[in-house]
């Protein structure tokens, strides 16, 4: 942008050097005389910019030369008398070089006239172009942030999708075994179409039996189908905003078909009373329940109500009772050997959540922590009747570092937090006793959540979030394996 701004000063300097050289050379050219005026002369005083002709009717004469303010140059010139112009053979050069001098003025000014338009011009597009320059800047910056935020989705969506690659391998596989459950029953179809033809024609217990297998093994793949591999977890749904910062909620996974309580137990030690609400739909629209009272308080939000029967932690101790919401008594209560309790491996959040039963596909289980493990998380299958356990798994994930913990098809899922961005990062599988990190988005909309549980019958999990009944759906990946079955 400079350059032009110096060839234009180039130009309105050299204009003004040509009209200096024309006023001072101009004299000379026709023969004028330069002598000053002095007051003996005039009786004037003396003027240094002003000059007269020795014989003032004999000749023109440069009177005086300038340059105004902005480089032109301005001359004033004294006219012999009309008598002499006409017998001075000068005067025709003289006139001729000022018509041409008043040519070169006239366009000199138009030049000058354009140049300022142009400069004007220039420096009008220097801002234009300048601004230009800065929203080019700003153009190709945000372009490469918004070609880095893509990248870094895309990045992440492979990422995803990166595990389910052996999953489609194995959904081929299912895909053919299915095929060859849907061969068999065709085939023992036309084997009783035909037996009805001709009664005796096969042995009827070896039938019988055939078909008992295939029903059986039928069952199997049903029950295979409800398990999977959790993969999403979708926006919570808000189902009523109640109780204080910390609580539990629930419904019964073994309940009979239409039985749609909701069991709710506010707070996370003593207290002692449970909420019964009739339904769902009553626990949304009215505060109608009916209140039971426990033998004991609780201890922490571990609570679960499984098959008519509430499991919860006894407060301050590492007792699991088994209260039979039928009969209003405890019909079974058993220590959990070498269980941290009383907050000594709680949750981060505290809260006395040392001992945490859950119910999935499987059955009932239970999450603590014990010295002999680090303080790590001890998983345990539990008897539902007896409370005696029937198998436990040690992990390598301290109780304190986790947020919650919710078990699927026997895997148990642990959240990094429970306060603001949370989400599910470790899996533990009882099936192979193997454990992962993974990466599943978990939205924590009030930012505390003091409860996390997964009910197998509705396949959501629920949650106490800050005062809030919130409910998830999960999204599973089914997974059917010949040799399983």
């Amino acid at each position: 942008m400079s350059v032009p701004l110096l060839k234009i000063g180039v130009v309105l300097s050299t204009m003004a050097m040509i009209t200096n050289w024309m006023s001072q050379t101009l004299p000379s050219l026709v023969g004028l005389n330069t002598t000053k005026l002095t007051a003996a002369q005039g009786g004037y005083p003396d003027r240094s910019t002003g000059v007269l002709p020795a014989n003032p009717e004999e000749s023109w004469q440069v009177y005086s030369s300038a340059q105004d303010s902005e480089g032109r140059c301005v001359c004033t010139v004294v006219a012999p008398q009309q008598s002499m112009c006409s017998r001075d053979a000068r005067t025709k050069q003289l006139r001729q070089l000022l018509e041409k001098v008043q040519n070169m003025t006239q366009s000199i000014q138009v030049l000058d006239q354009r140049t300022q338009r142009d400069l004007q011009y220039v420096e009008k597009m220097e801002v234009q172009l300048r601004g230009l320059e800065t929203k080019f800047r700003q153009v190709e910056e945000n372009h490469k942030q918004n070609i880095a935020k893509q990248y870094k989705a895309i990045k992440a969506k492979m990422e995803e999708l990166r595990p389910l690659i052996p999953v489609l391998e194995e959904y081929k596989a299912d895909a053919k075994l299915v095929l060859q459950f849907k061969e068999e029953v065709q085939n023992l179809t036309s084997v009783l179409n035909e037996l009805q033809e001709e009664m005796g024609a096969y042995d009827y217990e070896e039938l019988h039996n055939r078909v008992s297998n295939l029903e059986e093994r039928l069952r199997a793949c049903m029950q295979k189908l409800a398990c999977g591999k959790l993969t999403g977890i979708s926006d919570p749904i808000t189902i009523k905003t109640s109780g204080s910062r910390f609580g539990s909620w629930m419904t019964d996974p073994l309940a009979p078909e239409g039985d749609t309580r909701v069991w709710y137990m506010d707070g996370y030690h003593n207290n002692r009373f449970v909420r019964e609400y009739k339904s769902m739909q009553d626990f949304m629209m009215s505060d109608n329940f009916t209140s039971h009272r426990l033998p004991h308080p609780w201890s922490g939000t571990g609570q679960v109500v499984y098959n008519g029967s509430i499991y919860f932690n006894k407060f301050q101790s590492h007792v699991i009772i088994k209260f039979d919401f039928r009969t209003s008594s405890i019909s079974k209560s058993r220590q959990l050997d070498y269980a941290g309790f009383n907050n000594a491996y709680h949750y981060a959040w505290g809260g006395h959540s040392d001992i945490d039963l859950m119910v999935d596909e499987g059955g009932l289980w239970a999450v603590y922590a014990t010295n002999q493990n680090a303080g790590n998380i001890v998983l345990s299958k539990l008897n539902p009747g007896t409370l005696q356990i029937i198998k436990s798994w040690t992990t390598n994930h301290p109780k304190r570092s986790a947020g919650e913990s919710f078990m699927i098809c026997g895997t148990l899922y642990v959240t990094n937090g429970y306060s603001g961005g949370t989400k599910v990062y470790y899996a533990y599988s009882t099936n192979s006793s193997t454990y992962e990190y993974i990466d599943i988005a978990f939205q924590n909309k009030y930012s505390h959540i003091s409860m996390l549980d997964y009910n197998p019958r509705d396949r959501a999990l629920y949650a106490w979030n800050n005062g809030h009944q919130v409910l998830y759906n999960v999204t599973l990946f089914h997974v059917i394996r010949s040799e399983e079955l």
